[in-house]
């Protein structure tokens, strides 16, 4: 809903008259008329009807007194919700729930770049506009939320219908992180009261999720709607849904691909856990789409995932250890050779998780083979010297653990090395060859050209 602009008021004075602050403010603006209301409604709808009018807070004409009695209204409007000893009547109910979409249900700007949003500590909010409407905005979410708490939701959801809910989902692209918070508040007691709206408010989640990750990447709420998603996961009865498995994996294993991951990944991973948690086996899906998306030069993300792998291998079904094993240990012993300190630090700590070292003494010869690799790489040629004591550490825990597979490991390494030194010999007396018969056939000598005569 487009923001009414006020007008100019800067000619009077409350105390150059006996009129109140409101008569004037009502006579300057005729949109405030009060209707008449009965006489227990009065007061209250008076109130509601002064503070349907919006303020750009943008515009010098407007006037800060005019603000400020509004703000004063609003907040003596949440005073009588609050004192009052009776449920709040149908005649009121329509013209609150009016001011309240005229207040909140304004254009927003643009949002910021998620991919343009540098590196940040995680407890860090890299969208951090405030909007100067917040002490009007506060207040009017404070009304909201009193409503949704006090009112039976069967009579309240004839006015806050699907399209109430979709315009108040559209404020999460708000970049103020106050409005958002109590935002978030609001919509998610209006899904655990309407019930029969549960679906639909899922579905419109989903959506918003969805153009984010496959159109735009651009949205400042998503940390905030997932987190919503991870008190609606935890809720989820056993057996999941199709429907909800489908959720994780078209929608919250794709969020891991996207350049802004940083922001939200700590809620994300709750909402990946909570799944893992309440069905061990959906535990293969999330550890192979994580996979799937791992970033090429994104260190940070790399750090991230790594943890996230860590939480999965805990709640892994032991039946799924010898299929994961391999894939999983390749990418973490990818990790541990990487030129990064950080990364490979974080990587080899993961031996320190006895679930991650219990899949890889159930898994095969071929996954120990790998580890090794590994292992001795980095002891030859990393430049880190702390990365070569850490390093150091895992491999004789491992070589106590197993000397047998370790000694097997090191030796299907060494066969492995030699045989591709063998082929790297093929290869180079091959291309000597080559070059020696295209010697005697004289295709290495310059090719001599016919003048044409005109």
């Amino acid at each position: 809903m487009v923001s009414q602009k006020i007008s100019p008021s800067t000619s009077f004075s409350p105390r150059k008259n006996s009129r109140t602050l409101h008569d004037l403010f009502e006579l300057e603006n005729p949109q405030f008329t009060v209707p008449s209301p009965n006489s227990g409604n009065e007061e209250l709808l008076s109130t509601i009807s002064y503070c349907t009018f919006v303020f750009t807070f943008t515009d010098p004409s407007e006037s800060p007194a005019q603000r400020d009695s509004k703000r004063l209204q609003l907040t003596r409007l949440v005073s009588i919700l609050k004192s009052a000893n009776k449920p709040v009547h149908e005649r009121v109910l329509v013209p609150m729930v009016t001011m309240i979409s005229a207040n909140l249900f304004r254009p927003l700007s643009p949002p910021s770049n998620a991919s343009s949003i540098p590196d940040l500590p995680e407890e860090e909010d890299p969208i951090s506009t405030f909007s100067p409407a917040w002490s009007h905005l506060q207040i009017v979410y404070e009304i909201l939320l009193k409503l949704v708490n006090v009112i039976d939701q069967k009579i309240l959801r004839q006015w806050i219908d699907h399209s109430f809910l979709r315009n108040l989902l559209a404020l999460f692209q708000s970049e103020d992180p106050r409005e958002r918070e109590s935002l978030k508040n609001v919509y998610h007691r209006i899904y655990s009261n309407f019930i029969s709206d549960r679906s639909f408010m899922r579905k419109c989640m989903t959506e918003v999720l969805l153009n984010y990750v496959f159109e735009t990447e651009k949205h400042p709420g998503i940390a905030d709607l997932l987190e919503i998603w991870g008190t609606i996961i935890n809720g989820f009865k056993v057996p999941l849904k199709e429907e909800h498995k489908l959720f994780l994996m078209r929608v919250l294993i794709p969020l891991h691909k996207t350049k802004g991951m940083q922001v939200y990944h700590r809620q994300l991973a709750y909402c990946v856990t909570q799944f893992v948690q309440k069905e061990p086996m959906l535990g293969g899906v999330a550890v192979r789409g994580i996979l799937r998306y791992w970033p090429v030069t994104n260190c940070q993300k790399e750090i991230l995932l790594i943890g996230e792998l860590e939480e999965l291998v805990e709640n892994l079904d032991p039946d799924q250890y010898r299929k994961l094993a391999l894939p999983l240990c390749t990418q973490i012993t990818k990790c541990i050779n990487s030129w990064n300190s950080q990364v490979a630090e974080r990587a080899l700590y993961v031996w320190n998780n006895e679930q991650f070292v219990k899949m890889v003494l159930i898994g095969t010869v071929e996954v120990f083979t790998v580890i090794v690799e590994g292992m001795e790489k980095n002891l030859k040629w990393h430049w880190s010297k702390s990365v070569r004591q850490l390093t150091e550490s895992v491999k004789v825990m491992l070589e106590e653990m197993d000397p047998d597979l370790y000694s097997k490991g090191l030796m299907d390494m060494e066969a492995k090395e030699s045989m591709a030194h063998q082929e790297d010999i093929k290869r180079k007396k091959k291309w000597e060859r080559i070059e020696s018969e295209a010697a005697k056939n004289q295709f290495l000598k310059p090719q001599r050209y016919i003048r044409a005569s005109y």
